[in-house]
């Protein structure tokens, strides 16, 4: 979406990874452990309006019968950024787990996914061994919780934050907004 907007705005993306659910067991969990007492029909309601705001971005997600715990993850996308590959890494994660079921928390999965991407696996597989970006990671929800974000996406636009799953044209007029103001501050 934010590409399709860049030839209009004068602005920079950057990642920042920030967990959701630390949890989550290591290994992740089945779905179904997840909020154990939610009834079946209130389970699928919820994956239904998440598919919905997934579509109204033009986003396919199928709901995951693995629940991943993040964080390698999140670390495999610092990765990826200093390596020039955020993008491409970050999009062929999200496909793996919201339409291949597959369990990005797991160290093999996110290596061969790198690849994919053209990353490294021995010096992907390093960078996840020692814990480089842990600590980032951490700092980046210490940051979010500083800002009042408590969820995914949130995009920083400026000092604004737009939360959620947004539409072209929402985005859109924020961005819009967001340069009439920096552009008068000049």
């Amino acid at each position: 979406m934010l590409r399709k907007l860049k030839p209009d705005f004068d602005f920079t993306v950057r990642h920042r990874g920030f967990q959701i659910h630390p949890e989550w067991p290591a290994e992740g969990m089945p779905a179904e452990q997840w909020k154990s007492g939610m009834s079946p029909e209130a389970r699928e309601a919820l994956w239904e309006r998440i598919r919905a705001m997934g579509a109204a971005v033009g986003l396919v997600m199928k709901a995951p019968r693995i629940l991943a715990n993040s964080m390698p993850a999140l670390q495999a996308g610092e990765f990826a950024a200093a390596a020039g590959a955020a993008e491409a890494f970050e999009e062929r994660v999200f496909r793996a787990y919201f339409n291949e079921g597959l369990n990005i928390g797991k160290r093999d999965v996110l290596l061969d996914l790198g690849a994919q991407v053209g990353l490294d696996r021995t010096t992907l597989n390093e960078a996840l061994e020692s814990g480089k970006y842990a600590m980032r990671i951490k700092n980046n929800a210490m940051s979010a919780n500083q800002k009042g974000i408590s969820g995914v996406p949130t995009l920083l636009i400026g000092d604004w934050p737009l939360v959620g799953a947004q539409s072209e044209d929402a985005m859109r007029r924020v961005l819009r907004r967001a340069s009439e103001v920096l552009n008068a501050a000049k």
